[in-house]
């Protein structure tokens, strides 16, 4: 039987390789031309098989370096579904990367009747498009990848701006609340100290009115103490003087004993403070008895108090006319003149009428010459409107009577002093002190008794300025100041920085040469600008000062030196200290100013040094000594003891300004009273 043809036969013997001329020209067979120039299916297996692995190369770079965010694409991918199964899978996705286009070919590929180079040809080009395509999504993968990493980048750099613009406003929020914050507690601090310095008005106020009202009482209540103090340090004599009835004085004359039961009704009012019944009750009284010298003084009184309870100056001078109506009714008792006159002088100086006070107590002292306290307060009339030679004679009289009078001795030690009779009047202080008498426990005795023992260089001197201070009348040893506002920083030197008045201190120190040449140009004697220190200051020597501002006030002599005025006019604290000078202050060699202390504790002193010898100028304050330099500003409390040596070849010139204390408030400032 023949063999069955089939397919597979026809196709082997149809396939049979046919000869072929090589380029020597010698017939081989197909399959060996194959082997050598052909395109073998051996070959395409391999082609395909390196395709493949650049394939899975590819997937594993696009994997490994995460070039692609395949969830992302994968969800975006699904509308290529080429199979129509309804998703996106393997074949999809080899349709969408192209993949499919050579298989295809490869299997619809029929080769020729004799396959040629054409069908490597197209292989291989096939192939390279194949590997381009793939190089080209790799390269705009990592291309995508890169652009994604520069729009993190981006995105980054935007959210780090965003959170820096974020971070600056918070801060500008926080810095505009804390302002907020800061504002609103300086204007706490503002009205705390507004209200500070509202109470501190209201309180001084009352503090002087209160001094006002109270003086009389003081004085009551120092007599009172000093004779504890007498009977203390003196014994049985004090004893028997102070167990003595003290002999109540005889107001009503015969008559007004008879109506003694009303005046009392009406002195009743009076002493339990309703002074406007009081008033009206002895102007009842005056109505029905006019010529009752009792009932005038109970009317006196009456108005007295109303006046301290109104602050009426217009009242008190109505209480003032009424005591000499009552002093110069018949029938009036001594005691009564006594009492009524002595009241009537009291308020005169309360109101500043010393004159008129002294013509009241020389009426006294007229009617009553042996009675030395009125004599004594006679003298105090004299100084008072500084006629120290009238009350030295009224002491003398007192002394030649009675020479143990205490109040007599210290202020008849005090005038001797202010003669510059230093040793003559150290035992006359002294004992007046130690007598303990009414009236001579008085800061104004210690401190001359302890400023003329140190003249005569008598180290007892401070032992009298430590019971002054024991006694409360200076706030420490060295600090002697008399007029004094309690409370205040209390230190002898001062920086700049302390005092608060940079801009004062720097403005002096900036133009010292101007105001250095102001001052040189009015220093010719003959002009008389400069004159000599008149506070007796001075041991030896000569000491000249040419005075700007007295008491807050300018002088003429700004017309002199313009340019220096004018640099001090933007300085209030300085311009407007009542308490204080502002003064060129030019001290000649061989010249010592004595310690001493200043009479207030409301000002601190500036010397701006101007014309300075190199060596032999200085100037204590406490322990401490300083020297000053040209040009530059040294500050200190002068009511602090200082002391000052000129001891140089040439004259020293420095300008002195004084400032109010730092601590003051403006109410103080305008209240005080001037220096």
């Amino acid at each position: 039987m023949a063999p069955r043809k089939n397919f597979r036969n026809q196709a082997k013997k149809e396939v049979k390789p046919a000869a072929v001329v090589n380029k020597n020209g010698v017939k081989v067979e197909a399959s060996v031309a194959a082997s050598g120039g052909g395109f073998s299916g051996t070959k395409i297996f391999t082609w395909f098989m390196v395709l493949a692995l650049l394939g899975v190369w590819s997937s594993v770079a696009v994997v490994w370096f995460d070039l692609v965010d395949y969830d992302n694409v994968i969800g975006k991918l699904s509308a290529y579904d080429a199979d129509g199964d309804g998703d996106f899978d393997v074949e999809d996705a080899k349709v969408l990367l192209g993949v499919l286009t050579i298989l295809p070919f490869i299997t619809s590929f029929q080769p020729p009747e004799h396959p040629t180079i054409e069908l490597g040809r197209k292989l291989k080009a096939a192939l390279r498009e194949q590997l381009r395509m793939i190089q080209e999504k790799i390269e705009a993968k990592k291309i995508a990848a890169m652009a994604l990493a520069e729009v993190r980048s981006i995105l980054t750099k935007e959210e780090d701006e965003r959170q820096f613009v974020n971070a600056l406003e918070l801060r500008r929020q926080e810095a505009a609340q804390k302002e907020k914050e800061e504002m609103r507690a300086h204007e706490r601090r503002a009205h705390e100290q507004a209200e500070k310095d509202r109470i501190g008005e209201a309180e001084e106020k009352e503090r002087v009115e209160k001094e006002r009202l109270e003086k009389p009482r003081e004085a009551e209540k120092a007599h009172k103490e000093k004779l504890e103090k007498k009977k203390a340090e003196r014994g049985y004599e004090v004893l028997f003087f102070v167990s003595a009835k003290k002999k109540k004085p005889k107001l009503l004359n015969k008559f007004e004993k008879t109506i003694k039961t009303e005046i009392d009704a009406a002195e009743k009012l009076r002493k339990k403070g309703k002074v406007e019944e009081a008033v009206r009750a002895f102007e009842t009284l005056v109505l029905q008895y006019p010529q009752s010298p009792r009932c005038r003084y109970g009317k006196a009184l009456a108005e007295d108090g109303l006046a301290e309870k109104m602050l009426s100056n217009d009242m008190l001078q109505k209480a003032i006319g009424t005591y000499k109506e009552a002093s110069e009714l018949p029938n009036a008792t001594p005691d009564l003149i006594k009492a009524t006159l002595k009241k009537r002088a009291e308020r005169q100086q309360f109101l500043g009428r010393m004159r008129g006070a002294l013509a009241t107590l020389e009426k006294l002292v007229q009617i009553f010459p042996e009675d030395m306290a009125l004599k004594n307060d006679l003298g105090v009339a004299h100084l008072l409107i500084g006629d120290n030679n009238s009350a030295k004679r009224v002491y003398e009289e007192v002394l030649a009577t009675a020479p143990s009078d205490g109040f007599a001795k210290v202020h008849y030690g005090f005038i001797l002093k202010s003669e510059n009779k230093i040793a003559e009047s150290i035992p006359f202080l002294r004992d007046g002190l130690e007598s303990g008498d009414p009236g001579t426990d008085d800061g104004r005795f210690y401190f001359h008794l302890g400023d003329a023992l140190q003249r005569m260089g008598d180290d007892s001197a401070y032992k009298w300025y430590e019971r002054g201070h024991q006694r409360g009348h200076f706030a420490s040893v060295w600090q002697r100041s008399l007029y004094n506002v309690d409370g205040l920083k209390a230190q002898p030197w001062w920086t700049p920085k302390d005092t608060g008045y940079m801009d004062l201190v720097k403005t002096l120190e900036r133009n010292w040469r101007i105001i250095r040449d102001e001052a040189q140009s009015v220093m010719d004697k003959t002009t008389g600008l400069f004159v000599p220190e008149e506070e007796n200051l001075r041991e030896k020597g000569e000491w000249g000062q040419f005075t700007l501002w007295q008491q807050g006030k300018a002088g003429e002599s700004c017309r002199s030196v313009p340019k220096t005025c004018g640099l001090l006019e933007r300085y209030p604290e300085a311009t407007g200290c009542k308490r204080g000078q502002i003064k060129f202050s030019v001290m000649q060699p061989g010249t010592h100013v004595w310690p001493h202390t200043g009479p207030t504790n409301c000002r601190l002193r500036m010397h701006l040094g101007l014309v300075i010898p190199k060596t032999g100028c200085k100037i204590r304050c406490t322990n401490d000594t300083r020297a000053w330099e040209e040009g530059k500003v040294l500050i200190f409390d002068d009511s602090f003891e200082h002391e000052v040596w000129q001891d140089a070849d040439s004259y020293r010139l420095i300008f002195i300004v004084d400032v109010w204390h730092p601590e003051l408030t403006q109410y103080q400032r305008q209240t005080l009273s001037p220096i």
